[in-house]
């Protein structure tokens, strides 16, 4: 008897609930089903499922077995995917997380053509402005934006830059004035960026000095583009990635400001960095995917 095959059989029959449902999922025999599950009680030595005229039912048994059977075929199936995602051509599930608006802009326009670059290659998006748990979200590459990680059980991988711009719209601007110096900025409503509760300083750096402000508003969201159709809006004074609005301000939607400084919210970088475990070293799916992103980072 095929230990492996009767194991397949009898989890497909439980979780179909029948042995004719398991054949047909199968695309076997239902005869075939019957006689791996029956071989497979008879080594164990057990009734693994009740049977009658109508339906079948998992004995006591039964239900631990199948529990085991299950995590050995996941874990066979794991086993499976570590060793092919070492070898020439990636493919397989890639679990992958971006924030938002950098998902929506900068990656989605372009996946089509990676998939049709690598057939075998299944890609599941997530779109999430919040640093998830690799580990127990399952994710095998974050990219993330202004953050990095320095730890021996995350690799975090550069795969480009970006600048944030201070902007507002013209008929903010025609209201309030024009900022001409940082300080000028604790006089206007500054949309901010929502971090969690915390509230970082916009910071200015120019000509080897740095100075921080503590700038106040109204509206705060953890969404960039909630802000960014606030000040076009004319709501205020942003602080914005400049991949997000580039388009805005060439349509003179937004005008940017004090462009002589670089400005981040507090000490946060302008790195966009893939994040991803130790052991997935060698990945070919996920070198595959910061290849792209790089491509892509560097034509934009």
């Amino acid at each position: 008897m095929d230990k492996l095959l009767a194991l397949k059989m009898f989890v497909e029959t439980v979780r179909c609930g029948g042995y004719s449902s398991a054949a047909r999922k199968l695309g076997i025999a239902t005869s075939s089903v019957t006689r791996q599950v029956a071989g497979l009680e008879q080594a164990l030595g057990a009734s693994l499922l009740n049977r009658t005229t109508r339906h079948i039912s998992v004995t006591t048994a039964g239900q631990a077995y199948f529990e085991k059977a299950v995590a050995i075929l996941e874990a066979m199936d794991e086993a499976d995917a570590f060793v092919a995602d070492r070898g020439n051509e990636a493919k397989g599930a890639l679990r992958v997380s971006v924030p938002v608006e950098f998902g929506r802009r900068i990656i989605a326009p372009h996946l089509s053509r990676l998939l049709e670059r690598h057939p075998g290659l299944e890609i599941s998006l997530s779109l999430n402005d919040q640093v998830g748990d690799l580990l127990s979200e399952q994710i095998d590459v974050s990219v993330r934006l202004g953050s990095t990680v320095v730890s021996e059980e995350i690799v975090s991988k550069r795969l480009g830059g970006f600048q944030r711009w201070v902007l507002a719209s013209p008929s903010y601007l025609q209201r309030h004035g024009v900022p001409a110096h940082p300080h000028d900025l604790l006089e206007h409503q500054c949309l901010r960026f929502d971090y969690g509760g915390t509230h970082p300083q916009w910071t200015f750096r120019a000509s080897g000095e740095t100075l921080s402000l503590n700038v106040r508003g109204r509206l705060h969201s953890n969404n960039a583009d909630i802000l960014r159709e606030a000040a076009i809006a004319g709501g205020g004074v942003t602080l914005l990635a400049d991949w997000l609005v580039r388009e805005d301000v060439a349509q003179g939607r937004l005008i940017r400001l004090l462009e002589q400084y670089e400005v981040n919210p507090g000490s946060a970088s302008t790195c966009i960095n893939a994040l991803y475990l130790p052991n997935h070293r060698g990945s070919s799916r996920i070198n595959v995917f910061i290849g792209f992103l790089q491509e892509i980072l560097a034509a934009a």
